[in-house]
């Protein structure tokens, strides 16, 4: 029987926490989906109580329960006994990484991501194919057929979410220093990311933009790699810390009032990296201090002295959406600051959908592992989107987007889908929409 090694294990005194109220339920996405106990946050505390009580072990049947965990931190937000769920399947999955064998097409999946996703320059080599590949029709003729789907429906969802590929895609380097337009007030890092920066250039551009219209000199170091949210949600424990490292040899040098990011998920995991870090002598105390500086850019924009003039993005009333990522709402605790930006905007009138503390299935990775479950949560989120008659999405990450914007088109819809602070750049810069 294997049961959780010596290297942190999920801590007894956290688990003890849970009095099994099952107010978790409602909230939990797995559950509401999937229906079994093991499949919410309740059932996995169970799960490893027993574990570590020798009671059960760590095998294919287990550790599926703890797969089909999104990571959303939704019933963290819920919990009325403040049991810590976030640092028990932190915990957990690293375990389960190293005690459990996976099976072949598992490994082959998860290899492929992990040695991909997290270096953009590996994955900017594939850029141009990808741009061939939608350009030909073969991208048309591929989905119309179903052929990927027969084959291997988990790469079939990886390319069911991959975005518009064009040619300044791969060209979109921003420059080391940018800086403030008229007084400098602040000097903030910012941390471009790896599929924003490839795919959601624009993004990581209009945040440029927008800080420097507000008095920000911006500093964007080179060296920078990816954040370690992939491999930090999903158990790769030494890859997370070697990415974390990197990060913070990128900007410990930079005398920095801020450290911005405008992914919600790459964001959590920066302010986690204490955590991450927490065993190394070397490293603990510069990501404590790395951690002190990491503001997501609605989080920061909401705090200083917001002086760029904001103009209208149309003729008439724009009614927009806010749609709230999981790591940005329960993570980050970041809910108020991002609708207040927005009604800023001349003309806006902002709406608000049901469930909207419900995750959209994307949850990093969730969405390629996980594919049965993340359609069923994707389809619930675009259509409670849609259902409030919102013209224009606004959404704070780009893994959501990408999940949200493959139900939109399967739903027929023509919402358009941007991110705040692009919404923010236009009206700074008086364009419409």
């Amino acid at each position: 029987m294997t049961n959780f090694d010596a290297k942190n294990p999920p801590q007894p005194a956290l688990i003890d926490s849970c009095v099994h109220c099952g107010f978790c339920l409602a909230t939990c996405p797995s559950y509401r989906i999937i229906g079994k106990e093991m499949d919410s946050p309740r059932g996995r505390i169970y799960l490893m109580d027993a574990i570590n009580k020798g009671e059960a072990a760590i095998d294919h049947t287990t550790s599926q329960h703890f797969d089909s965990c999104l990571g959303c931190l939704a019933c963290v937000t819920t919990c009325p006994s403040g049991v810590q769920y976030d640092q028990l399947i932190a915990a957990t999955r690293p375990q389960i990484e190293r005690n459990q064998t996976r099976s072949l097409p598992d490994k082959l999946i998860r290899a492929l991501i992990f040695n991909l996703f997290p270096y953009p320059n590996r994955l900017r080599i594939l850029l141009p194919l990808l741009w061939l590949y939608q350009k030909s029709g073969w991208q048309k003729l591929v989905r119309s057929t179903g052929m990927l789907q027969k084959l291997t429906p988990r790469l079939a969802a990886m390319e069911a979410i991959l975005p518009k590929i064009t040619k300044s895609t791969w060209s979109n380097d921003l420059p080391d220093v940018i800086p403030a337009q008229g007084e400098q007030h602040y000097r903030v890092g910012m941390v471009l990311g790896c599929v924003q920066r490839l795919f959601f250039s624009p993004v990581n551009e209009a945040t440029a933009r927008v800080l420097t219209a507000n008095g920000c000199e911006v500093i964007i170091p080179a060296s920078q790699g990816c954040c370690a949210a992939l491999p930090a949600h999903q158990g790769q424990e030494a890859q997370a810390q070697a990415l974390a490292k990197q990060m913070i040899d990128s900007f410990i040098d930079e005398d920095l009032d801020a450290i911005i990011i405008n992914a919600a998920g790459c964001g959590h995991t920066l302010k986690e990296y204490g955590h991450i870090l927490a065993d190394d002598p070397e490293y603990k105390v510069k990501a404590d201090q790395f951690v002190s500086k990491v503001k997501d850019v609605q989080e920061f924009l909401a705090e200083i002295d917001f002086t760029a003039k904001l103009q209208p993005i149309t003729s008439g009333t724009l009614n927009l959406v806010y749609q709230d990522a999981c790591h940005l709402l329960h993570g980050q605790k970041i809910s108020i600051q991002p609708r207040g930006l927005l009604r800023k905007i001349p003309g806006v009138q902002l709406r608000e959908p049901m469930d909207a503390a419900l995750c959209c299935g994307s949850a990093g990775i969730y969405n390629m592992l996980q594919p049965e479950t993340a359609d069923e949560l994707g389809r619930q989120k675009a259509n409670n989107l849609i259902n409030t008659g919102a013209s224009v999405i606004a959404s704070p990450n780009p893994g959501c987007s990408m999940q949200i914007q493959k139900h939109l088109d399967l739903e027929g819809s023509e919402v358009k889908l941007l991110h705040p602070i692009e919404l923010l750049d236009y009206s700074i810069q008086g364009k419409q929409l």
